[in-house]
């Protein structure tokens, strides 16, 4: 990956992903532009609904990617520096095309307002965008040592994708889009369009808290899967900053939906260098 590339895709990430590019720089060097690439890519797919206002568009920009790691895409790269860096890292690293492939499959899901139905739905969903990056990450960083976090990497990427989601949630329900599943509603005594109408503070509440319960519960299993490698532990480090969102939703309740749940910048920035230097989630 050319310098200038791999500045492009770190220029994204600091306007795009603040979290993901400071672990970039917590990574080793050599490894920065494949990773600096990989979390661009994800960075484009995240914000593919953002960018237009109905699906097909939105599908069009999903197959352009899919193309691209298909080798079927038109033209050159060289015009897209995310699109050659990404390329250049799966070349490099040997990553799995499928993954990514998968990854954006995964995404299309974001371009629609279909409920999310069950727990094992949103799991999926999760381990094909947040955890598969995790192991994609880890698989730059030491293949070798990979594979013996991929159990670790499944469970804190949907912790992870919990908490992201939580963020979003304010905008989510804007949209009309809902990530907690019908499943999770439904034990709190909601459906789909009483959750969005947000009147039943008290139930509300309860799907939120149920919902920042699973990501914690995917915490916990991440963290009892065993020691994470020092080689791959910067994979992990964007998900450092879950818990505390999670356990914030869990006091807040419906109230995220006034308050906001990100801590300052300052603040998640010493939660990953502190935990660069523990490697412990």
């Amino acid at each position: 990956m050319t310098e200038t590339n791999q500045d492009i895709c770190l220029a994204m990430l600091r306007d795009n992903d603040r979290d993901r590019y400071l672990a970039c720089l917590l990574s080793p060097e050599e490894k920065r532009g494949a990773l600096a690439a990989l979390y661009a890519f994800n960075a484009e797919l995240a914000r593919v609904r953002d960018l237009v206002h109905e699906p097909l568009p939105g599908e069009v920009r999903m197959q352009y990617w899919r193309d691209l790691l298909e080798g079927s895409a038109h033209g050159s790269t060289a015009a897209n520096p995310v699109a050659a860096g990404l390329l250049n890292a799966i070349e490099t690293h040997r990553l799995p095309r499928k993954t990514l492939v998968d990854m954006i499959d995964a995404r299309t899901f974001d371009l629609y307002d279909d409920p999310m139905e069950t727990r094992v739905s949103l799991e999926g969903y999760a381990g094909e965008t947040a955890s598969a990056l995790i192991q994609l990450a880890s698989l730059v960083l030491s293949p070798e040592e990979a594979p013996r976090s991929a159990d670790a990497a499944g469970h804190a990427g949907v912790a992870q994708a919990i908490a992201g989601l939580l963020l979003l949630m304010p905008l989510h329900r804007r949209r009309g889009q809902l990530y907690i599943p019908l499943q999770i509603l439904s034990a709190t005594g909601l459906d789909r369009d009483a959750f969005l109408a947000g009147e039943d503070r008290s139930h509300v509440s309860a799907a939120i808290e149920a919902f920042a319960g699973l990501g914690l519960e995917h915490l916990a299993k991440a963290r009892g899967a065993g020691s994470i490698a020092p080689a791959v532990f910067p994979a992990f480090l964007p998900a450092t900053l879950a818990e505390p969102v999670l356990l914030k939703a869990q006091r807040q309740g419906a109230l995220l939906f006034d308050r906001p749940l990100q801590s300052p910048q300052w603040r998640r920035q010493l939660r990953m260098a502190l935990a660069a230097s523990r490697r412990k989630i």
